[in-house]
This record gives structure tokens, C-alpha cells and sequence, in this order.
């Protein structure tokens, strides 16, 4: 894939992210919302290199939060989401060849929510205070398995319709 195409996907792919993160927002306990955009973030990570995945995946994230009145979130939104996106790519690419697509999907997948919601406790941690931000962890969760579900659905939409990227 030559360079403007890889911009053009990340860029896409960016876009995405913000409008699924911000399509659907339910708060959660601590001034943080439950979205849809984790779905996207694992996609750019599946389908991009880490360097332009981090980059769709964090900026698009990041914006979102911008656009929605959480900029104090956005810095911290920007590192994570991204972090997703390289855990999603290499986590796929150590364990496909062990197990196969689908059950790579799934860990890689998982691993990326769980520094998701690490890093998210961590963030609100020094913002609010590490025993008040125990209470996003479950809300954190949800949305990590609900963007985990929704990414493996819409990659195996791909791999079918062979929209690979790579």
C-alpha cells in the first residue's frame, strides 16, 4: 500500500472512530461516557500498520472527546486509544500463527481492552483519586467487551469481502 493510501485509510479510519464514539455516549460514574468507538480502534489496529493505527486510533478518539466537551480527557484518550490500536496489531500478528484468525482476534483484542481500562483507571486515578476511580472500572469494561464483539463482527465483514488493508 503506497503512503497516500495508508494516510487516506488512517484518515478514514479516524473519522470513524469519532463518529462512533460519539454517536452513542452514556455517562459513566466519574465525567467519562461509554461509546462505541472501541469497535474502530481494534479495526485500525487489525488493518494498519502501528505507526498510522496509533495515529487513526488516538486522534480520532482524541477528537471525540474534544468535540464533546472532555478535552481534559483528550491527552490521555489520544495515548491510550492508540496503545489499543499497537497491542491490537502486534497482539494479532504474535498469535495468528499459533491460532488462527479468530482466537487471535479475540486475545489481541481482549489485551488492548484491558490496557484500555488500566489506563483509563490510571488517568482518573490522579485526577479523582485512585479508590473513586475504581467505580469506571465495570463501566470501562462494558465497553470494552461491547467494542471487542462489535470490532470481530465488522473484521470478519472485511476478511469476507477481502478489504485487508495489509
Amino acid at each position: 500500500m503506497n503512503t497516500t493510501k495508508k494516510i487516506v485509510t488512517a484518515s478514514m479510519l479516524a473519522a470513524l472512530v469519532c463518529v462512533a464514539t460519539m454517536i452513542i455516549k452514556i455517562p459513566s460514574p466519574l465525567n467519562g461516557y461509554i461509546n462505541l468507538g472501541d469497535c474502530i480502534v481494534l479495526l485500525a489496529g487489525w488493518l494498519l500498520s502501528p505507526f498510522y493505527g496509533f495515529l487513526a486510533a488516538g486522534t480520532g478518539s482524541a477528537l471525540a472527546d474534544i468535540f464533546s466537551g472532555y478535552i481534559a480527557y483528550a491527552p490521555a484518550t489520544f495515548v491510550i486509544k492508540g496503545l489499543m490500536a499497537v497491542i491490537a496489531y502486534f497482539g494479532f500478528r504474535l498469535i495468528h500463527k499459533r491460532t488462527g484468525s479468530l482466537v487471535s482476534r479475540i486475545l489481541s483484542g481482549t489485551l488492548a481492552e484491558i490496557v484500555m481500562v488500566l489506563g483509563y483507571f490510571i488517568f482518573e486515578g490522579f485526577l479523582y483519586g485512585f479508590v473513586s476511580s475504581l467505580v469506571n472500572i465495570p463501566a470501562n469494561a462494558v465497553q470494552g467487551v461491547a467494542g471487542l464483539i462489535i470490532g470481530i463482527i465488522l473484521i470478519k465483514i472485511f476478511e469476507k469481502n477481502k478489504i485487508l488493508l495489509q
